[in-house]
């Protein structure tokens, strides 16, 4: 079976955001490195993982780990990827909803349509059962 466009856009998504947040993760283990620079791109995201201290390491260990199996799993058509993945992405709406809510980040208001998209998508039968059952 041919591998539908979205799924290769997911593989694609999940493996920049592994190392996205690997490269986050040597930063926040290694502070005022030369890695340091990566944090002018969201210097927000730096200011609330300071403020959680320690667990930010753990933190971006988990989102690492997450990613790498999301995107290692969609590649393999394995059913439990499937399911990471509706949780990461439902984790990311409820997240982007709070933060729009609480008026935390306004600009995550553009990311509730297209992770709604992608899960609507997903949900659907003909793309479940893309994803083998083992």
């Amino acid at each position: 079976m041919t591998r539908p466009f979205v799924v290769t856009l997911l593989i694609i998504l999940f493996v920049i955001g592994a190392a996205a947040s690997l490269i986050s993760l040597i930063s926040l283990s290694f502070p005022a490195s030369f890695l340091e620079v990566v944090w002018r791109i969201n210097p927000h995201a730096r200011e609330g993982l300071a403020r959680i201290g320690g667990w930010s390491v753990g933190l971006m260990s988990a989102v690492f780990v997450a990613c790498l199996l999301a995107a290692i799993g969609l590649w393999r058509r394995m059913r439990w990827s499937y399911w990471l993945v509706i949780t990461m992405l439902s984790i990311n709406l409820i997240g982007s909803i709070i933060n729009v809510a609480t008026g935390t980040e306004a600009r995550a208001v553009v990311g509730i349509p297209i992770v709604l998209v992608l899960l609507v998508y997903l949900l659907r039968t003909k793309t479940r059962d893309y994803f083998v059952p083992r």
